[in-house]
């Protein structure tokens, strides 16, 4: 098997250990779910995306309360802005660097102040931030799990998706998943 190369050539470098590439949304759905203070950070390319006119920050919203406890979500750029139009207000509001930070804190108590995340799913930031910010938490953040929801490999994430080429796939992706975390086949 050879190693999965990410569409953006950004510190592909990643040591012995790189992220294990999930395709199945069933099996991101149970990571998901399986975790006892999940986070979702929301970058700004939630806004600029959109799959068939659907934008991407509506798939977000969908997965962060798709579960039986609303996970929370830390705004990042502009994207409370939108958010707000939407009738959803985040649990926090960051700069990508601002959250990493905190995250990297092992006796942080979390955007909820009810205790440190164990699972942090990265989705909308660029490839080479989200790379970086990545490459940081793997390295001094073992506290806690990561995952990307972009059409990207990020292989300093634990867990992410391979590179999805077509719209299509990465749209039923999500509304998989979506439809995993309501409960719904």
């Amino acid at each position: 098997m050879s190693a999965t190369v990410p569409l953006h050539r950004v510190n592909v470098l990643t040591g012995i250990k790189s992220a294990r590439q999930i395709e199945d949304p069933a099996e991101y759905g149970r990571l998901i779910k399986k975790a006892k203070r999940p986070l979702l950070v929301l970058g700004p390319l939630l806004i600029e995306w959109s799959l068939n006119g659907k934008p991407l920050l509506e798939y977000a919203l969908e997965i962060a309360m798709g579960t039986n406890i609303p996970i929370p979500i830390c705004a990042t750029a502009h994207v409370k802005g939108r958010m707000s139009e939407l009738g959803v207000k985040p649990a926090s509001e960051y700069d990508v660097v601002e959250i990493i930070n905190a995250l990297k804190d092992p006796d942080w108590m979390g955007v909820k102040k009810e205790g440190n995340h164990d699972l942090v799913i990265f989705f909308g930031i660029r490839s080479d931030l989200g790379e970086q910010g990545l490459s940081v938490l793997k390295h001094f953040a073992p506290h806690l799990k990561t995952m990307t929801l972009c059409r990207f490999y990020f292989p300093n994430a634990d867990y992410s998706l391979p590179n999805i080429r077509k719209d299509e796939q990465w749209k039923e992706f999500l509304e998989t998943l979506i439809a995993d975390l309501k409960g719904k086949e």
